[in-house]
């Protein structure tokens, strides 16, 4: 098997700026010329196995961190992009997109903020009555999608948060340790009879915890507010670098963040790491062992990616019952629709026919890379009689070459062509012609109309 090439190049530059190194001096570093530098850093040649052991060596860099993660998700979120009707007749290449996206990332994320600007203009005229004679109709990305592109891009791991709640959490008792911390803030902790599950009275210096929650709730709420007074420094110098657009996604953030420290402190880094590849990833003794919910351990696993210290790549995702995604992240090559649902023939919507278990699935994308797919339902009650129950489903899996550090890929053939169910990101950027679920025609394909004749679908994609 061929072995696949290494461009890198805006990571190469990135780093090099980072440094504050010029081309020469870098190239020096590196043990290669200087014109060989320039090339691989505008992607003319990809990097070689001498420069990557020169990174690691001479800077310590974890030459993971090469990988095309970042260009792949941004390819994915171009084509779904492209998919918009607006660029029906002038869509360009899939090379074209890996090109930008390799070579000018910037510019990619650009066209892709023009491109929900443009969105948002659309909903507004969309709505007259509320859009027009407002003086605040003005047009920016809307800030929940602002925010979710931020963790998103940062491959959901926030080195700093994340270390600064493996520092809290050494103590012994957790518990204990959220509740002193919050003492010493001046708050008292009580539980109360109450809708919601955390209310903070500032004045009265008094955080009601709601008595119907589970334990781990209660504690995952406390050390959402140990984050959010103790360490509010640091949260706020992270939204700084963040530099949102809207006070609005700035303070979605803020909580978003509250929760990484949260979940980052009942499941410790380095500890729950060690936890998940001693009982090979299974949630459910992971979940006994930390005091965490199914979901949040699964969540936590898409967080592996601390720099030296990498667990298991997995994607993670939550749909409700339409099928709309209510969270997406991925450390793999899979990426999800960041507009409408995910693919139905993906095992994640079969999750809500089979409650309380969990489903395995042995999958493959349209560019053949396979993985297995792990799926289970989870509700939400509302903790009394008559309170409405959210039922959310969730997906966590990982490309198959990991199978063998996941207790759920035991008895399962992978090696079966056959095993492998086709799935894909969203029907508008589906390159399969002949699937049977498809809802709308795939991008870059002419369609044939047949009046003669009726297949599974009402046309046949050239």
């Amino acid at each position: 098997m061929a072995t696949q090439k290494l461009y890198a190049g805006a990571k190469l530059r990135e780093m090099r700026q980072r440094l504050e190194l010029t081309q020469k001096d870098f190239a020096a570093k590196l043990g290669v010329s200087l014109p060989y530098l320039n090339q691989m850093e505008n992607n003319n040649r990809p990097v070689s196995t001498t420069v990557v052991l020169a990174l690691a060596q001479e800077f310590g860099m974890d030459v993971t961190e090469l990988s095309a993660g970042d260009s792949e998700r941004l390819v994915s979120d171009m084509r779904e992009a492209m998919a918009d009707p607006v660029f029906a007749d002038e869509a360009p290449p899939l090379a074209d997109l890996r090109l930008t996206a390799s070579n000018a990332p910037a510019l990619a994320r650009a066209f892709l903020s023009l491109h929900r600007a443009y969105r948002q203009t659309h909903e507004r005229l969309a709505s007259l009555d509320e859009a027009l004679g407002r003086e605040d109709a003005r047009i920016q990305a809307s800030p929940w999608e602002e925010v979710r592109d931020f963790f998103h891009y940062c491959d959901n791991y926030i080195d700093a948060v994340d270390h600064a709640a493996e520092h809290f959490a050494a103590a012994s008792d957790i518990r204990a340790a959220a509740v002193a911390e919050l003492e010493r803030g001046g708050v008292t902790v009580r539980q109360s009879e109450m809708e919601g599950l955390r209310r903070y009275d500032a004045a009265a210096g008094v955080l009601h915890l709601s008595n119907r929650s589970a334990p781990q709730t209660q504690l995952f709420q406390m050390l959402l507010q140990v984050a959010l007074l103790r360490q509010n420094a640091l949260l706020e110098a992270t939204l700084d670098f963040a530099k949102f657009q809207s006070e609005e996604a700035r303070a979605i953030a803020k909580i978003g963040l509250a929760n990484y420290f949260a979940g980052a402190a009942l499941m410790p880094y380095t500890r729950f790491l060690e936890a998940a590849q001693t009982c090979r990833h299974d949630l459910e003794l992971l979940a006994i062992r930390f005091g965490a919910s199914i979901e949040q351990i699964a969540h936590r696993l898409s967080t592996m990616q601390r720099p030296g210290a990498k667990g298991v790549p997995f994607f993670f995702v939550r749909v409700d019952q339409a099928g709309t995604i209510t969270k997406r992240h991925s450390a793999t090559r899979l990426q999800f629709a960041r507009f409408g649902g995910a693919c139905p023939l993906w095992n994640v919507h079969r999750a809500f026919e089979t409650p309380g278990r969990f489903l395995r699935q042995l999958a493959e994308t349209p560019d053949g890379v396979r993985y297995i797919s792990l799926a289970r339902d989870v509700s939400k009650p509302g903790g009394s009689f008559g309170a409405p129950v959210r039922r959310y489903a969730i997906s966590l899996g990982c490309e198959v070459r990991h199978a063998e550090a996941l207790v759920y890929a035991d008895g399962m053939d992978v090696s079966q062509d056959s095993a492998y169910e086709p799935i894909g990101i969203s029907c508008r950027i589906c390159e399969r012609k002949d699937c049977h679920q498809r809802s709308v025609p795939p991008l870059e394909r002419r369609l044939t109309i047949n009046t003669d004749q009726r297949g599974v679908l009402p046309y046949e994609v050239s």
